[in-house]
């Protein structure tokens, strides 16, 4: 068994959980409102706007020059994702400026201050958890979600859905290449501690979800 592998096994519990969050449940079966798509993405800036930071800092405190390759790879193809998701808020009638003047709930914050700590603290390996969480994630939901509300929405296009879109089937590649990546780690406290981080970012991830969960249900019961 390759690392990869063992890293989806041991991580099947936390990925499963994230799957029974309602909003999750209820927007891959139902749809979701303008307004929830809009709170998502809106999310979603404040912490994407942070993947290039974050990589950069790994990259600058790791000293494994292969690691070290791959994280200023994978800077190059992340500078300015955060930029879609304004555009794709300005095209569903959403206010971008004030997004991009904003900040994100609480949850997020929690989850891009964690991946901070995490990097300087603990490891610049940890920045691998976050990588698996929201690369793996996206291309298991993206395509089907963009695929839901764009005929839930009446849309002839993919206008506004330009994240999803480039992190759902298109971004295989990344998740090859992270794969490879983490393949060529041989230390077992390295893949441990990848493991372990992988663990807590499903959960971090997860609760921007939980809180987004709760906000649709009073929106919905006003």
């Amino acid at each position: 068994m390759t690392f990869y592998d063992r890293l989806q096994a041991e991580t099947a519990q936390e990925r499963e959980a994230f799957f029974r969050i309602p909003l999750v449940v209820r927007s891959l079966s139902q749809g979701a409102s303008r307004e929830a798509y809009l709170a998502f993405l809106e999310q979603a800036y404040h912490h994407v706007r942070h993947t290039f930071p974050l990589l950069a800092l790994a990259a600058s405190l790791t000293t494994d020059e292969r690691y070290q390759d791959a994280l200023v790879e994978y800077m190059e193809e992340e500078r300015g994702h955060e930029k879609w998701i304004l555009d794709d808020i300005a095209a569903l009638g959403g206010n971008a400026a004030a997004v991009a003047s904003g900040e994100g709930g609480a949850a997020c914050r929690i989850m891009v201050g964690y991946a901070y700590y995490a990097i300087e603290r603990i490891s610049p390996y940890a920045m691998l958890g976050s990588t698996h969480v929201l690369e793996g994630l996206s291309v298991l939901l993206a395509d089907r979600l963009a695929d839901k509300l764009k005929s839930q929405f009446g849309l002839v296009d993919d206008t506004g859905f330009s994240y999803l879109r480039s992190h759902g089937s298109l971004d295989q590649e990344h998740v090859a290449f992270f794969r490879t990546m983490i393949n060529g780690f041989t230390d077992r406290s390295v893949q441990d501690l990848i493991n372990g981080q992988s663990k807590i970012f499903y959960r971090l991830y997860g609760a921007i979800f939980h809180d987004l969960s709760e906000e649709t249900d009073v929106a919905r019961a006003a």
